[in-house]
Protein backbone atom coordinates (compact mmCIF):
# COMPACT_ATOMS: atom_id res chain seq x y z
CA UNK A 1 0.00 0.00 0.00
CA UNK A 2 1.47 3.08 -1.08
CA UNK A 3 0.84 6.55 1.07
CA UNK A 4 -0.15 9.40 -1.42
CA UNK A 5 -0.55 13.02 -0.42
CA UNK A 6 -4.56 13.68 0.49
CA UNK A 7 -5.38 10.10 1.33
CA UNK A 8 -6.83 9.20 4.71
CA UNK A 9 -5.78 6.76 7.08
CA UNK A 10 -6.51 5.68 10.52
CA UNK A 11 -3.33 4.97 12.07
CA UNK A 12 -2.31 4.34 16.04
CA UNK A 13 -0.70 6.76 18.28
CA UNK A 14 3.04 5.55 19.08
CA UNK A 15 5.28 8.50 20.65
CA UNK A 16 3.72 12.07 21.77
CA UNK A 17 7.00 14.62 22.13
CA UNK A 18 6.30 18.46 22.41
CA UNK A 19 6.31 19.19 18.84
CA UNK A 20 3.53 16.71 18.06
CA UNK A 21 2.77 12.96 17.90
CA UNK A 22 3.89 10.06 16.02
CA UNK A 23 1.80 7.48 14.38
CA UNK A 24 2.18 3.97 12.98
CA UNK A 25 -0.32 3.49 9.76
CA UNK A 26 -1.61 0.43 8.73
CA UNK A 27 1.44 -0.28 6.26
CA UNK A 28 3.92 0.14 9.15
CA UNK A 29 5.59 3.41 8.38
CA UNK A 30 5.60 6.16 10.83
CA UNK A 31 4.51 9.92 10.20
CA UNK A 32 3.93 12.86 12.56
CA UNK A 33 1.05 14.93 13.21
CA UNK A 34 2.64 18.10 14.34
CA UNK A 35 0.93 19.95 17.05
CA UNK A 36 -0.91 22.85 14.88
CA UNK A 37 -2.21 20.18 12.62
CA UNK A 38 -3.85 18.13 15.77
CA UNK A 39 -7.22 20.36 16.71
CA UNK A 40 -8.74 23.33 14.80
CA UNK A 41 -8.04 25.43 18.49
CA UNK A 42 -5.07 26.13 20.02
CA UNK A 43 -3.05 23.15 21.78
CA UNK A 44 -0.60 24.35 24.27
CA UNK A 45 -0.06 20.42 25.50
CA UNK A 46 -0.95 17.88 23.24
CA UNK A 47 -0.98 15.01 26.21
CA UNK A 48 -4.30 17.11 27.08
CA UNK A 49 -5.83 15.78 23.17
CA UNK A 50 -3.70 12.37 22.65
CA UNK A 51 -2.68 9.35 24.51
CA UNK A 52 -0.04 6.64 23.28
CA UNK A 53 -2.20 3.75 21.65
CA UNK A 54 -4.82 6.00 20.45
CA UNK A 55 -6.53 4.97 17.23
CA UNK A 56 -6.87 8.27 14.58
CA UNK A 57 -7.89 9.32 11.65
CA UNK A 58 -5.55 11.28 9.56
CA UNK A 59 -4.88 12.89 6.48
CA UNK A 60 -1.33 12.39 4.91
CA UNK A 61 -0.46 16.37 4.00
CA UNK A 62 3.01 15.76 2.60
CA UNK A 63 5.62 12.70 1.83
CA UNK A 64 9.52 14.39 1.73
CA UNK A 65 11.94 12.29 -0.83
CA UNK A 66 13.71 11.03 2.45
CA UNK A 67 10.34 9.35 3.46
CA UNK A 68 9.06 11.70 6.26
CA UNK A 69 5.15 11.76 5.89
CA UNK A 70 3.56 15.19 7.35
CA UNK A 71 0.03 13.99 8.92
CA UNK A 72 -2.99 15.81 9.80
CA UNK A 73 -6.14 14.95 12.49
CA UNK A 74 -7.61 18.49 12.11
CA UNK A 75 -7.99 18.09 7.97
CA UNK A 76 -9.13 14.39 8.26
CA UNK A 77 -12.06 15.22 10.10
CA UNK A 78 -15.38 15.58 8.37
CA UNK A 79 -16.87 18.84 7.93
CA UNK A 80 -19.95 20.19 6.92
CA UNK A 81 -19.86 23.19 4.20
CA UNK A 82 -19.50 26.60 5.82
CA UNK A 83 -22.16 29.32 4.79
CA UNK A 84 -21.43 31.52 2.79
CA UNK A 85 -21.45 34.99 4.03
CA UNK A 86 -23.63 37.72 3.60
CA UNK A 87 -22.08 41.11 3.21
CA UNK A 88 -25.86 42.36 3.29
CA UNK A 89 -27.18 41.34 6.96
CA UNK A 90 -23.95 43.59 7.86
CA UNK A 91 -25.50 47.21 9.71
CA UNK A 92 -24.57 50.25 7.64
CA UNK A 93 -22.27 52.41 8.78
CA UNK A 94 -22.54 55.30 11.05
CA UNK A 95 -22.69 58.88 9.65
CA UNK A 96 -20.10 61.22 10.35
CA UNK A 97 -20.47 65.07 10.95
CA UNK A 98 -20.34 65.60 7.44
CA UNK A 99 -22.79 63.57 6.74
CA UNK A 100 -20.87 61.12 4.69
CA UNK A 101 -20.39 57.42 5.72
CA UNK A 102 -17.25 56.32 7.88
CA UNK A 103 -16.27 54.11 4.31
CA UNK A 104 -17.63 56.68 1.44
CA UNK A 105 -14.68 57.45 0.15
CA UNK A 106 -16.31 59.35 -2.78
CA UNK A 107 -15.64 63.06 -1.29
CA UNK A 108 -12.44 64.67 -0.23
CA UNK A 109 -9.24 63.07 1.99
CA UNK A 110 -9.33 64.05 5.33
CA UNK A 111 -7.20 63.27 8.05
CA UNK A 112 -4.69 61.56 6.14
CA UNK A 113 -1.27 62.01 5.25
CA UNK A 114 -1.29 64.14 2.21
CA UNK A 115 -4.08 66.31 3.19
CA UNK A 116 -3.01 69.16 4.86
CA UNK A 117 -5.20 67.46 7.94
CA UNK A 118 -4.53 66.78 11.84
CA UNK A 119 -2.11 64.10 11.01
CA UNK A 120 -0.21 65.65 8.53
CA UNK A 121 2.89 67.06 10.80
CA UNK A 122 1.81 70.82 10.46
CA UNK A 123 0.46 73.43 8.68
CA UNK A 124 0.76 73.66 4.75
CA UNK A 125 2.03 76.96 3.90
CA UNK A 126 -0.84 79.67 2.54
CA UNK A 127 -2.76 78.58 5.61
CA UNK A 128 -5.52 75.54 5.04
CA UNK A 129 -7.13 74.10 1.64
CA UNK A 130 -10.98 74.66 1.32
CA UNK A 131 -12.49 71.33 0.70
CA UNK A 132 -15.41 72.59 -0.30
CA UNK A 133 -14.00 75.20 -2.61
CA UNK A 134 -14.50 74.51 -6.51
CA UNK A 135 -10.85 72.91 -7.92
CA UNK A 136 -9.72 75.23 -10.69
CA UNK A 137 -7.83 73.74 -14.01
CA UNK A 138 -4.23 74.10 -13.02
CA UNK A 139 -1.69 73.85 -16.22
CA UNK A 140 0.88 71.00 -15.95
CA UNK A 141 3.99 73.69 -15.00
CA UNK A 142 1.74 74.98 -12.04
CA UNK A 143 0.53 71.81 -10.63
CA UNK A 144 4.08 70.51 -10.95
CA UNK A 145 5.46 74.11 -8.69
CA UNK A 146 2.69 73.03 -6.30
CA UNK A 147 4.04 69.78 -6.14
CA UNK A 148 7.83 70.68 -5.85
CA UNK A 149 6.91 73.32 -3.11
CA UNK A 150 4.63 70.68 -1.17
CA UNK A 151 7.59 67.96 -1.64
CA UNK A 152 10.34 70.50 -0.40
CA UNK A 153 8.08 71.56 2.63
CA UNK A 154 7.68 68.02 3.73
CA UNK A 155 11.37 66.86 3.43
CA UNK A 156 11.98 70.21 5.17
CA UNK A 157 9.83 69.14 7.66
CA UNK A 158 10.91 65.30 7.73
CA UNK A 159 14.76 66.47 8.17
CA UNK A 160 14.09 69.62 11.31
CA UNK A 161 12.35 66.48 12.66
CA UNK A 162 15.04 63.72 12.29
CA UNK A 163 17.78 66.48 12.96
CA UNK A 164 16.14 66.90 16.79
CA UNK A 165 15.97 63.36 17.51
CA UNK A 166 19.11 62.46 16.37
CA UNK A 167 21.06 65.41 18.27
CA UNK A 168 22.04 66.63 15.05
CA UNK A 169 22.63 70.57 13.93
CA UNK A 170 20.40 72.91 15.28
CA UNK A 171 18.68 70.36 17.86
CA UNK A 172 18.61 72.02 21.50
CA UNK A 173 21.49 70.74 23.99
CA UNK A 174 20.91 71.00 27.89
Amino acid sequence: MSIEVGSKLQGKVTGITHFGAFIELPDGTTGLVHISEVADNYVKDINEILTVGDQVDVKVINVEKDGKIGLSIRKAKERPPQEERKFEKRPPRPFNKDGQGQGNFSGPRSGGPRSGGPRSGGQRSGGQRNNNARPTAMSFEDKMARFLKDSEDRLSTLKRQTESKRGGRGARRG
